[in-house]
Parts: structure tokens; sequence; C-alpha cells
């Protein structure tokens, strides 16, 4: 009764287990080896045990080290340093975060459990519910650039009322980042410039993995399988490259680029409000001059194997697979348009007219215009020498849309290197020429006929 009054009851119940133990090992009922094993110590340690019992008694069978204070103790002025420096500073920042600022930039060297524990105890973070079991994910691929991930996060990045897209472009060996850039919106244009900006740094990748969204895929019912016979802009770009494009059909197929959105949203609000930087063109200075680089020494992962599957390309028409094409047929006076945009041709040295002609109108990422007839380039436009005039010609349709029609062909023009479907835009019908010399004369009207009548 007095040893429980003594000691806590864990401490009593350790002390009988070992008591027990010695007894029987003094008996010679087991061997020192044995009640080391059942102990968990060495037989040394044993040893100790056994005088320290003989010496002290039951009492000596006590732990020590109880009354003894740890040398791992933090100090109490540290411990006020870090409560005082997230709930002042760093009060947004999520705990990794918070951890690795106060290595970095402050030197406190601490582990991330104790940070945990004090910042929760100070009930300045909340604790977190017990993550459930997760289903086992998808092996990464083997090597860099077999697989890309590219999607795009909607999310309050500057810290204000504002809404922006961040396209984020990462290996599947690897994760790591090669493209991430702030825009208005991810768009058919936004995203060909991010995919463009990989191939010419990295090299021409083997498939690119992306959701459903209408820039990426046709899917002619919401929830089912996509189109894959009928070409958007970017599937029309990927395919001529020879690039594979596989849809996902669940954010969590998506998982690897899901997670790592969430990681950037952890953190890149934090990183522009600490640096002071309050404008997309600031932001994208620094993501593109510091923080992806940061980003990837912190999470990217190495590849399975030894090696690269990015094969760089020694194509220089680059510039022209990635602009928005729309095929369009020359009216008479040798205008092309899109909705109220239109262009005038001038004469050309191989043709005196193009009027009828079938010609591709290309939309390059900088807003500039070229209209290419077969191999010929027929008109240059900078961003701002699109002419307007009250008329519409074309069809009154905005060039970004999710819809795809039959490809206009010609008897006098063959689209160059593209095939049949590959159009994202719609396309005015084609009417060769010749059909308006051969179309049937139409009958005269009944007060003609009269006329003719009483003539005769």
């Amino acid at each position: 009764m007095e040893t429980s009054k003594q000691y806590s009851a864990a401490e009593t119940e350790r002390m009988m287990k070992l008591n027990d133990v010695l007894l029987k090992a003094m008996a010679r009922k087991i061997t020192w080896w044995e009640a080391a094993e059942i102990i968990g110590v060495t037989d040394r340690t044993m040893r100790r045990w056994r005088e320290r019992l003989e010496s002290g008694g039951y009492s000596g069978l006590v732990d020590r080290r109880k009354a003894q204070p740890s040398d791992k103790r933090v100090p109490v002025a540290q411990v006020e340093e870090v409560l005082r420096l997230y709930r002042e500073e760093y009060f947004d920042l999520n705990m990794r975060h918070f951890h690795e600022k106060l290595k970095e930039k402050h030197r406190i060297e601490l582990s991330y459990t104790f940070v945990q524990k004090a910042l929760q105890g100070a009930g300045l973070v909340a604790r977190g519910r017990k993550r459930r079991k997760h289903r086992r994910r998808r092996e990464r691929r083997p090597l860099p650039g077999m697989l890309l991930h590219i999607d795009g996060s909607k999310h309050q990045w500057l810290g204000d009322e504002r809404w922006h897209d961040l396209i984020v472009i990462l290996d599947d060996a690897t994760s790591e980042i090669y493209y991430a850039q702030l825009v208005e919106e991810e768009s058919t244009r936004t995203v060909m410039a991010g995919l463009r900006d990989v191939i010419e740094r990295q090299g021409l990748f083997c498939a690119l993995y992306s959701d459903r969204g209408s820039h990426f895929f046709v899917t002619p019912k919401a929830g089912e399988k996509v189109d894959k016979h009928r070409l958007t802009q970017v599937g029309r770009a990927m395919k001529e490259l020879g690039v594979q494009m596989i849809p996902a059909y669940s954010p969590q197929a998506r998982g690897r680029s899901e997670r790592s959105f969430g990681t950037w949203q952890g953190r890149l609000p934090q990183e522009l409000r600490l640096a002071g930087i309050s404008t997309v063109e600031a932001a994208n200075a620094f993501l593109r001059e510091r923080y992806i680089a940061e980003f990837n020494t912190k999470f990217a992962a190495p590849a399975r194997e030894k090696g690269t599957a990015f094969r760089k390309t020694a194509r220089a028409d680059l510039n022209w697979i990635f602009t928005v094409q729309t095929e369009r047929v020359v009216a008479k006076d040798n205008t092309v348009a899109i909705g109220d945009q239109h262009w005038q041709l001038e004469k050309s040295r191989f043709r005196s007219s193009l009027a009828g002609c079938t010609v591709t109108i290309h939309q390059h990422l900088d807003a500039s215009v070229s209209i290419r007839y077969g191999p010929h380039v027929v008109g240059r436009f900078a961003a701002d020498a699109r002419s307007a005039k009250p008329e519409s010609r074309g069809k009154a349709r905005p060039v970004e849309t999710g819809e795809n029609q039959t490809q206009v062909f010609h008897r006098s023009h063959r689209p160059l290197e593209i095939a049949a479907g590959d159009f994202h835009f719609p396309t005015a019908p084609a009417i060769p020429l010749s059909l308006s010399k051969t179309r049937a004369r139409k009958p005269p009207s009944a007060s003609r006929r009269g006329t003719q009548a009483a003539t005769g």
C-alpha cells in the first residue's frame, strides 16, 4: 500500500514486473539472457538491476530518471518566441511551412512535432482530424518526360478579393514543376503558352494528362467519354507534335496534381505577401525567377530510373503550331473575317485574287495574326492592325468556343499538314466558284410569262 502511495500506477507496475523477473532469474527458473529478453534490455543491464535489488531492496528498482529534468528541455523564452512569431507574423502559414521558416529565417531548431504541439496547446492551431486510410496511389512513371500533368486552380492568390487561375505543369515521375504562371482565366491561349514554354526549355514529352476542359477535349454529353476524333486547338497542336493526350474522369484520378495544388494554395499566397507582391506581373516574375526552383528543391522526388524521356525538338514551326487556327473562304473583295474582325488581303505575286479560296487564319499567342494559303503566307497583321467595319462578315461567333465543326475543304487548296476534323473552331461553308457558273437559271415569274406570251 505504501508503494502505491509513493509511486504512480505505471511505475508500480513496472517495478513489480521487474522484481518478478529478477527473482525468477535469481532462482534459476529462467536464464539471465531470457530475463533480459522479457524486459527488453541487455543482460548486462539485468545484472545492474540485480545489484540494485540486492543493495536497495524493492525501492532500488525505481526509475531514477523520473526526478531528473530532461537535458532536452526547450527554454520557456524560446517557446514564447515561437508563439509570438506565429501570432504576429506567420499567422496564415500552415504547420509545415511555419516550421521551415523557423529554421531558415530565425535559426530556431525545434522538431516539427514540438512546434505542432506548442501551437495546438496555445490554441493558435486547431487539432486536425485523423486521416482516413487512403487507397493505394498509382505508381509514378519511371522516367521524366513520360507523362506531364497540366491543370489550373482558381484561388485568391494575391491575398485580396481578386481571383486568378494558376496554371501548373508538373512531371509525373518526379513531381518537378516545369511551369507555373498566374493568368486571368485558363483558356486555349494560356494553356498553349505553358506547353510551348515547356517544350522549348525541356523538349518534347510523351503524354499529357489533363481534365476534360473544353480547351482540351470535346465531350458530347456531360459526364460521358470524350470524343477523340473531334480535336480542340490544343488537341490539334499536340497531335502535330506526336504527344498523346489522356483525359481524367475524376478529381481522384488527378490526385498527384490535386495534392500539388493543395501545397500551392497553402504556401504561395503567404510567400507573395511576405515578398510584398500585389500584381500579377510581379507574381509571375517571382515564380519564374525564384519560387519554382525553391518549390522543386523541397518537393521534387528522384525518378525511379536514370535517364529522361524528353527529346529536344528541331522543329522550327512551333510559332505556327501553337496558334488558334481557323479556316475561312476569302470574300469577293479579298477579305477574310472571324465575327466582327476582318482582314484585307493584298494582291499576291503568284495569284491576282484569292477570292473564293480557302485560307487558314493563324491567331498567334502574342495576338498577332497570320493568314496562309497552302504553304504561302498571304497576310501578316500586328495585334492592333485589325480593321473594323460596321457589317460583320463570316460567322458572328467568338473565336474561343467549345464547338467543333466539319473542316472546310476547297479544290484549290489543301490544308497544310492538318488532317480532317482537327479544327476546334467553326468555319464558314466553302462553295466552289464553279457552282455559280453552272447553277440552273430560275424560271421566270408569272408576270414575266404573261408579258412574253402577249409579245409573242
